[in-house]
């Protein structure tokens, strides 16, 4: 009979992925969402007891778009057919909300454990697209490096 203790997962390697061992098996009942060192980003969307849709994402699901909402949708779609494309880059999303007038000019709501350095800008900051007027030139560029 051949051997069964490779099957049941008795003689398998130690892991070398840092990652596997953060695994949680979900047949123990146990939720990795609950699991001790998760920190909330306060990004988490999914829905559960307790947890309901805000009014401005509920809306925006179901089709009725309050003017921001509105409004930087016309902003990407006139973007992507200005530069004829149909999945703008993360640059290019940011470089958008920039032109329509937005600043980072108060503290993040986000908890990113750390792993970016939260700044604030005045309110009347230029947007410093790489496509802006405000943008510094060529050789204004190479003189502040």
């Amino acid at each position: 009979m051949a051997d069964d203790s490779n099957i049941r997962g008795e003689n398998r390697a130690t892991p070398t992925d840092p990652r596997e061992g953060n695994v949680v098996d979900r047949r123990t009942g146990l939720d990795r969402r609950d699991a001790e060192g998760a920190s909330p980003t306060n990004l988490e969307r999914r829905r559960g007891p307790g947890r309901r849709l805000s009014d401005f994402v509920k809306s925006a699901e179901e089709g009725e778009m309050n003017k921001e909402q509105f409004m930087f949708l016309m902003a990407i779609d006139a973007f992507k057919r200005s530069n004829g494309k149909s999945f703008p880059t993360w640059t290019d999303v940011l470089e958008v909300i920039r032109k329509l007038g937005y600043r980072k000019t108060m503290p993040s709501e986000l908890n990113l454990g750390g792993r970016a350095e939260d700044w604030r800008e005045r309110a009347d900051a230029p947007s410093k697209t790489t496509h802006s007027s405000d943008a510094p030139a060529e050789g204004d560029r190479r003189r502040a490096a």
